[in-house]
């Protein structure tokens, strides 16, 4: 078979990373757009944007929205998206245990990832209250804001956590600037205790529990959660981190993580 040219390779390369921009760049905004808005957002020529978003409504990645020429993620990617969840352990068992979740707790149940320098609700599943607490499915949130931030980056050095964290993002919500060094400190007593818990910085008048998902080398590689009402959520403290901290450990087993006895007992 003949090799492509050098020149030809590399073209092909940039478009495909272009694709994945245009992908990605959809996903994080979350709303149709025409291609030139596109072009104009990602800084991409608009000759290529046409014809790359052509080629992604040809294969079915993206699909026109309504009218006036605007795309948006194509369903093709949901079948692929469900592909993957059916073959991935951590997927597959976290959908199990936030469905076991809900009904032990009658609370909203989260697994939660690290994407890029953010965080974000990979999967959920909404408790059975008469008024909805819930976030946005892969809606990009300062790690600083979140309780499961102190844990997706406990594997992490200090000078790395800063590293990866944007200076911004230590502002919170309400405008006061959370001091990294508290933050690094947080961060190293959750993974010392095993869980994090607070009030959350996001929601009002909710209380945030989050209980790390462990691979095989013991990285924090997700998290399970549950988001209660604040009052709800301190009198069931010690119910609901039984919950989280049975599903998370019955999980990470499946992945290959196998504390010892005392790891086990310092998570208590």
């Amino acid at each position: 078979m003949t090799e492509p040219a050098p020149e030809t390779a590399t073209r092909r390369t940039r478009g495909l990373d272009r694709a994945f921009e245009i992908l990605e760049f959809l996903r994080v905004k979350r709303q149709p757009m025409r291609p030139n808005e596109i072009a104009s957002a990602i800084g991409a020529p608009r000759s290529s944007v046409y014809e790359l978003v052509n080629l992604l409504l040809a294969h079915g990645m993206l699909d026109y929205h309504q009218d006036e020429g605007r795309v948006f993620l194509g369903r093709r990617l949901y079948f692929l998206g469900t592909a993957y969840a059916e073959q991935v352990d951590l997927m597959r068992e976290c959908d199990r245990m936030l469905t076991r979740l809900a009904e032990e707790t009658r609370e909203t149940a989260q697994m939660c990832l690290l994407e890029g320098r953010k965080y974000t609700v990979a999967m959920m599943r909404e408790g059975i209250r008469p008024f909805r607490i819930s976030s946005n499915v892969g809606e990009l949130v300062s790690i600083p804001w979140t309780a499961s931030g102190r844990l997706l980056v406990s594997h992490l050095s200090d000078a790395q956590i800063i590293d990866l964290i944007p200076p911004e993002d230590f502002t919170l919500p309400d405008g006061r600037r959370l001091d990294p060094a508290e933050f690094i400190a947080q961060v190293r007593a959750a993974a010392r205790d095993g869980y994090f818990t607070f009030n959350s910085e996001v929601e009002n008048f909710t209380h945030c529990f989050a209980v790390p998902v462990h691979q095989a080398d013991g990285a924090c590689i997700a998290t399970l959660c549950l988001v209660a009402p604040r009052e709800d959520g301190l009198r069931n403290r010690s119910a609901y981190l039984d919950s989280l901290l049975a599903a998370a450990g019955e999980i990470s087993e499946k992945l290959g993580y196998h504390p010892d006895e005392r790891q086990r007992a310092s998570l208590r």
